[in-house]
């Protein structure tokens, strides 16, 4: 009732149902980008103190920013079709430890994405309750979290249809009281300009050019926020239906034109507005309080009802932007645990098709942070501004060294070369700023974090690639190089007669060292031999079509191995399959099957076993084994666990 029915992973029409267009992309993975007008703006043009005349350079870069970000990071959708964004980037283009750094900045990036959304979204909800309310606030954004993690277990695209009202409500009222506020002082429009020259003369001569340099960059800094979120479409991309490349096109389109209208129309607003800080009000509630009130609905009962309208709609869209922590976060962790930097775990699918392990620790992730910062914008800003311009700085350093590698077969190399190299000049200016400017206010939390990070899964990384050496030195005793070939007249089974079922995987050692210990310890007594194994449908196998048939013939082609293996040896045996998202689910439905077609069966299969066992092994690898184990002893059927020592 709560998660949903279960899908099928192999029907093709599945794929087509939970595929995002582009709009409904824009919607799921762009209101991060859009939300943070409801905060970047504001964070700069308090930064500029009372020098707010300079906010129009702080609008101007602000839109040049948007799409200088957002046409680089198109290179990064037709580079990689397939997914993965900043860290495929890095990983690809400047080599896997750039990767590691940037897939964990990504990581962090999330979690604080669904942090600061919800606190921030609080923070306008309650801007129109009463000061004495406030101490709840915390609580209320808690609660949302655990809401949106709910509705994320249901699938992607239930997600944003859920939210897309909400969505499409932002856009239409602060499309029309940027466009109202605007033109109600319209007046002074040609005053802002002279005016902002004057403010800078006059601050030159005064401190010099130095400090307003130094002003200007410190406010462009603090606004850093509102360029967030625009990596999202390169990371999920993946999710976009046929033809990927061009509908991620469409949706980044979508996403720089409505930011850089919102966040610069919004700091306009600020200087016709001359905005001014309101103790437990944001400063949109405020200018849009002036708009709504000069606009006048009829009655100060109507403008206030208009206010909580729009103060709701932008605590819903803040709240919509927390989902693509919930997209994206579950993203990066799928491609990471394809390179064995975290648990294989997170590469899994629910039966709705969804990274379900990953959505949960992204949630529970930002219950920590929101509880620790007490949904302090101001310092969550920070964290993740660091975080964003990180990822950004070593995506677009990838892409200049690609673009200077392949210089002559790229067409069109130096203008693409120019623009990364003018973004890369653009953010990370933004992130060394950052990381000077605000260390002691909070940067140093976020340089720990990520470092923390970095090193768990360096740590992760190097414990699976020992594993992966001595498995690779088990399967090569089995490897002789040729395939085994099929014998013409193989041995007829007896289903009436002892079978020994073999539950075996891709390491072709690990199989082989169950069936040559059975053999030994029960000579002779085994007259069928019977091996099963279900193809794991995860993030990376579900991509599309393509990567289904390429598991279907890995899974294939290893069980036509043991099967030629025994006929050679003069052994009875049969293969089963099967395919889905949760193989304990699979591996249970085909032993049914084999129950009655071999009524006399011991089922077996290895288990790991490391020398050092602790919580941290157990932790990283799979326990289908003993799952199987329990399950199995439940229905009457015997299963032993053949131990494989690992050092």
């Amino acid at each position: 009732m709560v998660i949903g029915a279960p899908r099928d992973p192999m029907n093709p029409e599945t794929r087509q149902h939970i595929a995002l267009i582009a709009f409904f992309a824009w919607v799921g993975l762009g209101a991060d980008g859009l939300s943070s007008a409801c905060y970047g703006p504001e964070e700069a043009y308090l930064a500029l103190g009372t020098h707010t005349q300079l906010g129009l350079y702080l609008a101007a870069a602000t839109v040049l920013t948007v799409f200088i970000i957002s046409l680089a990071y198109n290179q990064v959708i037709e580079l990689f079709p397939n997914g993965g964004g900043g860290y495929k980037v890095a990983t690809q283009l400047i080599g896997p430890r750039a990767g590691l750094v940037s897939g964990s900045a990504l990581i962090v990036d999330y979690v604080l994405t669904i942090a600061i959304s919800v606190a921030s979204g609080a923070d306008a909800v309650f801007s129109l309750l009463p000061l004495e309310w406030h101490p709840w606030k915390v609580a209320f954004a808690m609660l949302l979290v655990g809401l949106l993690l709910t509705i994320n277990l249901r699938g992607i695209k239930e997600a944003i249809k859920i939210l897309l009202p909400v969505f499409v409500g932002f856009v239409v009222v602060h499309v029309a009281l940027i466009g109202w506020g605007i033109y109600a002082h319209a007046e002074r429009l040609p005053q802002l300009i002279p005016a902002t020259l004057g403010e800078t003369a006059v601050m030159a001569k005064e401190s010099g050019w130095m400090f307003v340099t130094a002003t200007l960059l410190f406010a462009y800094s603090h606004g850093g926020g509102t360029y967030t979120g625009l990596e999202a479409v390169s990371n999920n991309i993946n999710t976009l239906a046929e033809p990927r490349v061009r509908t991620g096109k469409w949706t980044m389109l979508y996403m720089a034109t409505s930011l850089a209208f919102t966040a610069g129309g919004i700091l306009v607003l600020y200087m016709l507005w001359d905005a001014v800080k309101t103790p437990g009000q944001t400063l949109n509630a405020t200018v849009f309080k002036a708009i709504i009130n000069d606009f006048n609905l009829g009655s100060v009962a109507v403008n206030e009802t208009a206010l909580l309208i729009v103060l709701i709609l932008e605590a819903g869209l803040l709240f919509v932007a927390a989902n693509t922590g919930f997209l994206g976060g579950p993203a990066v962790l799928a491609n990471m645990a394809a390179d064995s930097w975290v648990p294989r775990q997170f590469r899994q699918l629910s039966s709705r098709l969804v990274t379900q392990n990953g959505v949960v620790l992204m949630g529970a992730a930002a219950l920590v942070v929101l509880l620790w910062s007490q949904g302090s914008v101001a310092l969550l800003v920070v964290l993740y501004s660091i975080n964003v311009f990180l990822t950004f700085s070593i995506a677009l350093w990838g892409l200049c060294l690609y673009w200077i590698k392949n210089r002559r077969s790229a067409p069109n190399w130096r203008g693409r070369l120019a623009l990364s190299a003018l973004g890369f000049i653009v953010t990370a200016g933004i992130l060394a700023i950052l990381i000077l400017g605000k260390f002691h206010e909070g940067g140093w939390v976020t340089l720990l974090i990520t470092g923390g990070v970095i090193a768990l899964c360096a740590t992760i990384r190097w414990h699976y690639d020992e594993t992966r050496e001595q498995l690779r030195k088990i399967d090569s005793l089995f490897s002789s190089g040729k395939p085994l070939q099929e014998v013409t007249n193989p041995p007829q089974l007896d289903p009436q007669k002892p079978t020994a079922v073999f539950f075996v995987g891709k390491n072709r050692g690990v199989g082989m060292h169950a069936m040559l210990w059975v053999q030994r310890l029960f000579p002779g007594h085994f007259r069928n031999f019977v091996f099963v194994s279900v193809g794991e449908i995860d993030a990376q196998r579900y991509d599309g079509p393509g990567a289904l048939r390429t598991l279907q013939y890995e899974i294939e082609n290893s069980l036509r191995y043991y099967e030629n293996f025994c006929h050679t040896h003069d052994l009875a045996a049969k293969t089963y399959c099967a395919f889905g998202t949760e193989p304990v689910e699979e591996l249970l439905k085909l032993t049914e099957q084999i129950s009655r077609d071999f009524p006399n069966s011991v089922f077996f299969a290895s288990k790991l076993i490391f020398v050092h066992d602790n919580l941290f092994t157990r932790w990283l690898h799979n326990q289908t084994a003993l799952a199987m184990q329990q399950r199995l002893h439940l229905q009457g059927m015997q299963m032993v666990i053949l131990p494989m020592k690992v050092e």
